[in-house]
C-alpha cells in the first residue's frame, strides 16, 4: 500500500478512535475523555497499527487509560471495522506518549528562565 494511503488510513483511525472516546462508547471506567489520540502509525502490510495516546493528566492516570484502551482494543477494532471498508483491519496497540506534556513543561521552564533573566537585568540597571 502506498505511503499516502497508509497516512490517510492512520488519520481515519485516529479520528474514529477519538470519536469513540469522546462519545464515551468505550465502557471501561479507566478510559477518560481527557485522553488524546496523537497519531496512528499503520504498518505496510496493514497487520498492525500503533496508537499514540497522550493527556495532561498525571502519568499514572495516562498509563491506566492506555491499559483501558488496550483491553477494549477488540471492541474498538470491531466497531471501526464495520465503518471502514478495508480488506484487512490492523491489530491496534495503544502506547502512552508523553512528548506533548514534556514539551509543554519545557516551554514553561524556558519562560521561567527568560523571566528570571529579565528580572536580573532590571536589578543590574538599578
Amino acid at each position: 500500500m502506498s505511503e499516502y494511503r497508509l497516512i490517510r488510513l492512520g488519520e481515519q483511525l485516529r479520528d474514529e478512535i477519538a470519536n469513540l472516546i469522546l462519545r464515551q462508547q468505550i465502557k471501561d471506567p479507566r478510559v477518560s475523555t481527557f485522553l488524546t489520540i496523537n497519531r496512528v502509525e499503520v504498518s505496510r502490510d496493514l497487520g498492525y497499527a500503533k496508537v499514540s495516546v497522550s493527556s495532561f493528566l498525571p502519568d499514572q492516570q495516562l498509563e491506566t487509560g492506555v491499559a483501558g484502551l488496550q483491553s477494549a482494543a477488540g471492541f474498538i477494532q470491531s466497531t471501526i471495522a464495520k465503518k471502514l471498508r478495508i480488506r484487512q483491519f490492523p491489530k491496534l496497540t495503544f502506547v502512552a506518549d508523553t512528548a506533548m506534556k514534556e514539551g509543554f513543561e519545557m516551554i514553561k521552564k524556558l519562560e521561567k528562565l527568560e523571566a528570571d533573566e529579565r528580572s536580573a537585568k532590571e536589578d543590574d540597571r538599578k
